[in-house]
């Protein structure tokens, strides 16, 4: 039987917390389903299909650990998690603040669908202080964003600020 976990995120863009995220989740799991929320309330700055790409980019080095498939979704986390199959739901944790947003979403996630459980992965110590928007205003106020992107994303980002 094959274990499949879903990472669900925004990812504009993916940053080095991502990766490492998704590095040590391909480990838990045979498949890992990375779902890029289409999630039009955050106003993203990247493309729904920009943001795909840069996540099968990045993720592509981890198919020796699971089978990494990267799917957008723009259902209930819960729908999109039966949708793949998955049996557990990947979500990284940062700070205190992550906590509590995430404890109410696994909280209503129960309820829904009592059969997916949620695993927690915490950040590590490099990667905590790690925020996508963070990093995009970085990025665009000139600051080196290098520490918190893998070069590829960094020269996209860049580009996308009018910086490159």
């Amino acid at each position: 039987m094959t274990r499949t976990g879903l990472y669900p995120g925004t990812f504009d863009p993916i940053t080095n917390g991502h990766i490492d995220i998704i590095s040590r989740a391909a480990k838990l799991v045979d498949r890992l389903v990375i779902g890029v929320a289409i999630n039009r309330d955050k106003g993203p700055l990247f493309s729904l299909e920009e943001r795909v790409a840069m996540v099968r980019e990045e993720t592509r080095r981890f198919s020796d650990l699971a089978e990494i498939e990267v799917r957008p979704f723009e259902v209930l986390l819960m729908t999109f998690a039966e949708e793949v199959g998955a049996s557990i739901i990947v979500r990284g944790l940062r700070a205190v603040a992550d906590f509590e947003y995430e404890f109410q979403m696994t909280a209503i996630n129960w309820q829904l669908n009592r059969e997916i459980e949620t695993v927690f992965l915490m950040a590590g110590v490099g990667n905590q202080a790690i925020a996508a928007r963070l990093v995009k205003e970085v990025a665009r106020l000139g600051g080196d964003i290098s520490s918190f992107v893998t070069p590829h994303v960094a020269a996209r980002l860049l580009a996308k600020v009018g910086r490159a």
